[in-house]
């Protein structure tokens, strides 16, 4: 378990942050681990933490979502070996599977509302400038969360906030195999696909060199000093 001197917003500390590689790991169990270090940030227990994970394949609803963007029934679904969610984040339907790099930064806010404004689009701004250091130029594109290259969407993103402290966060096509895509209409946009950074690139990308950029990128946008840390040490 991670030792150390309360995390708030008024001490000198405040810009030590900590990231842990999950690997490869089903929704459920991070869901958990999600929801347990979000308990122990917003009791100033640990620092900001930003988790990263490949997830087994699910289809998550957000918490306002109805299922008609589902184009299969649960019991479809399940026959596919894709397990269905309802989950607490803002946003619609996505899919989460192997080649896809999903990252839940557990931050606390500063700032009331306006500090979530800020933190969706320093998120954008930190994947994009990811996505610059492979060649990749990302945009944002105004009313619709994520980034985007021209018309289809590269990462996904969908956050909650309790108690001040998010959770949730992005999911970024690396090797994504995208007709997973087809089981649902994502985020709900008919008039808008999905792309990854394979399929721009014309080859597979290493998943490890990704990891390090999006840290490196949320470490400046975010003016924050990551080390590194595992699981059971944040639990």
């Amino acid at each position: 378990m991670y030792m150390g001197k309360r995390f708030t917003s008024s001490t000198a500390e405040r810009l030590k942050a900590l990231y842990a590689d999950l690997g490869r790991l089903g929704y459920r169990r991070a869901w958990d681990i999600q929801h347990s270090v979000h308990a122990r940030r917003v009791r100033d227990e640990i620092p900001d933490v930003l988790l990263l994970v490949e997830h087994e394949h699910v289809i998550t609803l957000g918490k306002n979502a109805g299922t008609d963007n589902l184009k299969y029934s649960e019991d479809e679904l399940d026959r596919l070996g894709v397990e269905l969610y309802r989950i607490e984040r803002g946003g619609d339907v996505t899919y989460h599977g192997p080649g896809q790099l999903v990252g839940y930064p557990i931050f606390k806010l500063r700032g009331a509302l306006a500090g979530i404004k800020r933190f969706i689009r320093n998120m954008e701004l930190a994947l994009i400038r990811a996505m610059a250091s492979f060649g990749i130029e990302a945009e944002i594109s105004e009313g619709y969360p994520g980034i985007w290259v021209g018309r289809d969407k590269l990462a996904a993103i969908g956050v909650a906030v309790k108690r001040w402290v998010t959770f949730h966060g992005f999911a970024l096509n690396v090797n994504t195999d995208l007709s997973y895509f087809d089981l649902i209409v994502p985020c709900g946009l008919k008039d808008r696909g999905v792309t990854s950074m394979e399929k721009i690139l014309g080859s597979k990308v290493e998943m490890d060199k990704v990891k390090g950029e999006v840290v490196r990128a949320f470490s400046e946008v975010y003016g924050l000093e990551f080390s590194a840390a595992k699981a059971e040490e944040l639990t």
